[in-house]
């Protein structure tokens, strides 16, 4: 590695999506630019997202998609480079792609397209990338005007040292730790005295510890469409069963305002009044038992597992048999299904990390630190953190973008 005095202008830390958007940006600028890459490659979380599809952006972008302590920050990026613009990326490479459900727009062949997208234009840029490569130690060179960072590496187990006039924080959060995810950029807002919102798991599965663990294993594989709810927030989309609790989009959706010891709701008929029908089934087939009213809009393997829950005693009564009141009762629970979850799966499985760096601490205009010039912040460390459909990506991109316009 070169110890020349002023060896690049823009040193971003992360191969990701948001750093490599960063670095060819900054680099189209004339601004000799290098990434530096833990991972032994680039891109690997935008390999791995949308089941290999990723799911690179959403036609219908807006600062309601994202949870932060500040709202408003996100709005001045996300203003700055639109879903647009990206899609125009897109289409200028020749990457087909499709609109799914909730406007939400994957490729139709591969991520490794968005990822050969953001190489070739950090190529085209003239962007230099080094991948295993780790962070020691930073230092801020105070009282110089050309180099600002002093960075210790390794890098191939060889150490070395470099200097950059910007320093571009793009390393991710703690989601997924196999994809490379880590807290460095937790620890390097620290350093220069930012200010840390806590973090937790976001986007993720629940897991239960009650009486709800051996029903969710036996009914693992199968998935519904439901509205869940929490916290004054409700999502409508699909649930899956699994063995070690629930997931599925709805569930990942609704993690990010769950804590704790709450409770959330589930309404597992959404769109029906479950007690009307239930009692229009009473009049018209009284006869008929209730697991087979039910039968006809839930699966079976769910109708045995509720009348376990609700009505055990009851197998074979007929629905003529059942006090209003009783089907009442049923019918509310199909709407309004309490449920306690006792943890989420954490940072394993997590699309993203809650919280992080506090954004009160960086500029919402060109993502630098206000009281640490040529320190700059983005993407998912960053306390901005989009719903499920393709928003955080659109952060990476916006964020990443306005760095580059600054660093």
């Amino acid at each position: 590695m070169s110890n020349s005095p002023a060896d690049f202008d823009v040193i971003v830390l992360g191969a990701g999506a948001s750093g490599l958007f960063c670095a060819f940006t900054a680099a189209q600028r004339g601004r000799r630019v290098l990434v530096l890459e833990r991972a032994n490659k680039i891109g690997k979380k935008i390999l791995m997202s949308g089941g290999g599809r990723c799911n690179f952006t959403n036609q219908v972008v807006e600062p309601g998609n994202f949870l932060s302590r500040n709202p408003h920050f996100c709005k001045s990026a996300l203003t700055r480079y639109n879903q647009w613009e990206f899609i125009a990326l897109v289409e200028q490479h020749g990457i087909d792609y499709e609109e799914r459900k909730h406007s939400q727009l994957f490729c139709k062949d591969s991520a490794k397209q968005i990822v050969a997208m953001l190489e070739d234009e950090c190529i085209s840029a003239g962007v230099e990338i080094r991948t295993q490569c780790e962070l020691d130690r930073l230092e801020a060179l105070a009282g110089e005007d050309v180099q600002r960072y002093r960075l210790h590496l390794q890098h191939n187990g060889r150490a070395g040292r470099l200097t950059c006039t910007s320093l571009v924080v793009a390393t991710g959060a703690l989601s997924v730790p196999t994809l490379g995810g880590s807290g460095l950029g937790y620890e390097l807002a620290e350093q220069f005295g930012l200010k840390l919102i806590p973090r937790q798991a976001g986007l993720v599965p629940f897991m239960f510890s009650d009486a709800m663990k051996p029903v969710c294993e036996r009914l693992s594989g199968l998935a519904l469409d439901i509205e869940v709810s929490c916290n004054g927030q409700s999502f409508s989309e699909a649930m899956l069963f699994t063995h070690r609790g629930i997931s599925g989009p709805a569930i990942l959706q609704i993690s990010n305002y769950w804590s704790p010891g709450d409770h959330i709701s589930i309404d597992l008929l959404p769109g029906v009044d479950a007690v009307d029908w239930l009692l229009q089934g009473k009049r018209e087939q009284p006869r008929s038992r209730l697991k087979t009213r039910l039968g006809q809009l839930l699966a079976k393997g769910l109708v045995a597992e509720l009348q376990q829950l609700w009505w055990p005693q009851d197998d074979d009564t007929a629905l003529a048999e059942f006090s209003d009141r009783q089907l009442g009762d049923i019918g509310q629970q199909l709407n309004a299904w309490r449920l306690k979850p006792s943890a989420t799966e954490g940072y394993r499985t997590a699309e993203v990390t809650l919280g992080g760096v506090d954004t009160d601490d960086v500029s919402s205009k060109t993502m630098e630190a206000k009281r640490q010039p040529g320190l700059f912040f983005i993407g998912e460390v960053l306390d901005v953190t989009g719903h499920l459909g393709g928003f955080n990506f659109q952060w990476a991109w916006s964020s990443g973008f306005t760095a580059g316009q600054f660093a």
